[in-house]
């Protein structure tokens, strides 16, 4: 995300490098061309402007110190703007009541369903016990979807099929849940493929009936100023607590989390990405101007990386590796821990420095797949030990994953080549 805006940005930016002090006339150039990215990212052109303007009079208004260059000073001063336009400081949601009541709405194929998934995972994982409820009547499909996410994470799911009065089954639920001691009651409405009279009258109605503590307005990210007239409109009759940007990893020129803030004056608090119930990110917006800045995000990949950390696992891999006994059993577990930190490209933009550089590699999600399918095709001795692995045992792993005894090869030195480097770096561990 942001890829396009970021690298113009970032070459916008370069024409201030190199100049000896900031003047009128390479400021006036440089905001130009950062007016013309933020445009070409579906920003609307009246945000852009106003955007550049506040821009370039802080830049006018300052004295470039000794130790600072234009360029450096500049990029302090378009940051500084950047996460007053996304929200200034992040906000989270607002849990209050027995039970607290959180309302989703937005357009249908938004992601309200997935989020509203998403949403519960990440409640229970602050120690609450969260009740979803399917208010949505219309598609069939949203009812199931929401009991198979409820069931992957251990959550209650409260249906009723048969009625087709989602007022009635948002009451129904609430007392469903001061009975069974759910303390969070997360209500996915229903969406429509366009805004129309009707849909904005039954959400309201049951905003009215049910009072909800919070209500999070879903947008897809990919619809850019689309995305940013539709909030407008369900603002204008919800009056929504916070907006949720979903599939943010999708080819999304960022448009709308650039205008959703002055469009509607609410703030983005989450950021969904994939399917992946562990993809959900609070939104900082310091943190997403450094990476539009191309200046990585290294405190959100830490966290993501804390949210799977297993300590007690942790502990037990590291005795196994100071014996130098790590096997394809601790490999792939390691690969499952890293999978659930979400898309590897959107990790590796994280980095500082890195965003731009793999804008335009290909980076194949699936090859963890082949690795995973030949290990899981090793029986458990195999696994433990992979000298074990001869000719015919390596045509039958082959065979089985559906993988070449050369892809098998390539992983098997690969992995001992791994070994080696821990082995070593144990070893300059006991000698320190």
């Amino acid at each position: 995300m942001f890829e396009n805006l970021s690298l113009k940005i970032e070459k916008a930016i370069k024409n201030l490098k190199g100049q000896g002090r900031i003047s009128e006339i390479n400021v006036a150039e440089t905001t130009k061309e950062i007016r013309r990215a933020l445009v070409d990212a579906d920003v609307h052109f009246k945000i852009a402007k106003e955007f550049t303007d506040l821009v370039k009079t802080k830049a006018m208004g300052q004295n470039v110190l000794t130790s600072v260059s234009p360029g450096q000073l500049f990029t302090k001063i378009v940051n500084d703007e950047l996460v007053q336009l996304l929200g200034g400081e992040q906000k989270d949601i607002v849990i209050n009541g027995s039970p607290a009541i959180i309302m989703i709405a937005g357009l249908q194929g938004s992601g309200k369903t997935t989020f509203s998934g998403k949403l519960a995972k990440y409640i229970r994982s602050k120690g609450r016990q969260p009740l979803l409820v399917a208010c949505d009547v219309y598609r069939p499909a949203a009812i199931e979807q929401l009991k198979v996410l409820g069931a992957s994470i251990q959550t209650d799911v409260y249906t009723e099929p048969e009625n087709k009065n989602p007022i009635e089954i948002a009451q129904n639920a609430l007392k469903y849940a001061k009975e069974h001691n759910n303390n969070v009651v997360i209500i996915d409405t229903a969406g429509r493929l366009s805004i129309d009279e009707q849909m904005m009258q039954e959400i309201y109605n049951i905003k009215q009936t049910i009072k909800p503590s919070e209500i999070l307005f879903v947008v897809d990210a990919m619809t850019g100023q689309d995305a940013v007239n539709t909030a407008k409109n369900f603002n204008d009759r919800l009056d929504f607590d916070g907006v949720v940007l979903s599939k943010m990893d999708g080819d999304t020129r960022g448009g709308a989390a650039l205008s959703i803030k002055s469009v509607v004056n609410k703030p983005i608090k989450f950021v969904s990405n994939g399917e992946k119930l562990e993809a959900l990110d609070l939104f900082y917006p310091d943190r997403m101007a450094s990476r539009i800045l191309g200046m990585g995000d290294v405190v959100s990949l830490v966290e993501r990386a804390q949210s799977v950390y297993d300590v007690e696992e942790a502990k037990r891999l590291n005795k196994k590796i100071s014996k130098n006994n790590f096997d394809f059993e601790d490999f792939i577990q390691q690969l499952q821990q890293i999978k659930k930190m979400g898309n590897i490209k959107d990790l590796m933009a994280m980095i500082p420095g890195v965003g731009n550089k793999i804008k335009d590699l290909d980076i194949d999600e699936g090859a963890f797949k082949g690795i995973e399918s030949l290990i899981q095709s090793m029986t458990p001795a195999e696994r433990q030990d992979p000298d074990l692995l001869n000719a015919s045992r390596k045509t039958r792993i082959a065979k089985g994953s559906g993988r070449s005894i050369q892809d098998l090869n390539k992983l098997l030195t690969q992995f001992n080549d791994m070994k080696k480097m821990m082995k070593n770096m144990n070893n300059m561990k006991a000698r320190r």
